[in-house]
């Protein structure tokens, strides 16, 4: 990756070789009013190139800083993308599929929260997704991190998205700041909330009580601290897990998707082992809240968290937000945990 003749290229097949390549490249190119073209879009993927979330998030990104594009078309593997001035407003982004609206919310969400007024953003597609994160996540643990930096935000989900049938609905409702205050998170403190809470949609309920059941018997935790969500407010069937853990500076969800073929009982195990790894770790921020953290981190141009594992897709969109802004990430492995700040470049 690098820069040429004031064009950033970006090669997609890079480290994780995944959308959130093209979805950071997207932010930060409005942001910083940086063009970019790149190319080997989600070479790595088993179907490369734009697929119809990644294409609304390209779309959505133009239309938020009347921004000029080239190669926007399913299944294209290289995009020139030059952004105008950003502008608040009113939106609507339709996926017209199960693919993910929040992936499509977090390419847009950078721009908007430090745009010079408010906007409101209507996003259909898919709302619970198991290669993204669920509406939940947002609502429950990046959210109110943001908060914290200066935007304030309002989320509501109208229809639930679950994957194959989309047709979920949310809203956005986002007061800017025209600056972002950097956050600390150091070793996470003492648990003081604890739920967990399945949902299904047009399936039995005995679905999720069975997951409820599982990861308090694995958690050891009562059933005062679980609950069951039926809805048929969906346009087809689907089931969520969640763990919801937090001390008084941050909240981590961990989730897992009911799958045919696959227990209640495995689904739910697995999302408990991945809850008590990081309770009985001293990392604020779990491995997906980490990779959500490092854009709105670099935007206020400091801060410092911990984190629990820095994996291949956070250190990919390090590299990324490296190559836009005059920022470097930098890391120190502590006992039980990786420390990340900030500096200048």
């Amino acid at each position: 990756m690098g820069r040429a003749e004031s064009m950033i290229r970006i090669d997609g097949s890079f480290g994780e070789g995944g959308g959130q390549i093209l979805r950071t490249s997207l932010s930060l190119s409005i942001v910083t009013g940086q063009p970019f073209r790149i190319e080997n879009i989600r070479a790595k993927r088993e179907r490369s190139g734009l697929l119809r979330q990644h294409l609304t998030a390209v779309r959505a990104a133009a239309e938020i800083c009347a921004g000029q594009v080239e190669g926007a078309s399913l299944g294209s593997t290289a995009l020139t993308f030059k952004p105008g001035c950003v502008k608040s407003g009113d939106y609507h982004f339709a996926i017209g599929s199960a693919g993910s609206g929040t992936l499509v919310l977090q390419t847009v969400l950078p721009a908007l929260m430090t745009a010079s007024g408010p906007s409101k953003i209507v996003i259909e597609g898919g709302t619970h997704n198991q290669a993204a994160p669920p509406f939940h996540f947002l609502e429950r643990a990046f959210l109110p991190l943001v908060r914290q930096m200066g935007p304030r935000m309002t989320l509501q989900l109208e229809r639930y998205g679950f994957y194959p049938a989309g047709g979920g609905r949310f809203v956005v409702e986002i007061q800017p700041s025209k600056t972002l205050a950097p956050i600390e998170l150091p070793e996470r403190g003492e648990i003081v909330s604890r739920r967990v809470i399945a949902i299904v949609a047009n399936l039995p309920r005995h679905i999720a009580q069975r997951e409820v059941t599982k990861v308090a018997d694995v958690l050891n935790w009562g059933p005062e601290l679980t609950s069951v969500e039926e809805t048929k407010n969906s346009a087809g069937p689907g089931n969520i897990v969640m763990v919801e853990v937090g001390d008084s500076a941050c909240t981590e969800v961990f989730s897992g998707f009911g799958q045919l073929g696959v227990s209640a009982e495995q689904v739910a195990e697995e999302v408990a082992r991945e809850a008590s790894d990081y309770i009985v770790g001293k990392a604020s921020a779990g491995e997906h809240l980490t990779d959500q953290l490092l854009l709105p981190m670099a935007l206020a141009g400091g801060g410092v968290f911990t984190a629990q594992k820095i994996n291949q897709h956070s250190r990919t969109n390090m590299n990324v937000i490296e190559t836009f802004l005059p920022i470097r990430f930098k890391m120190r492995e502590e006992e039980g945990f990786t420390r990340v700040f900030l500096h200048p470049a």
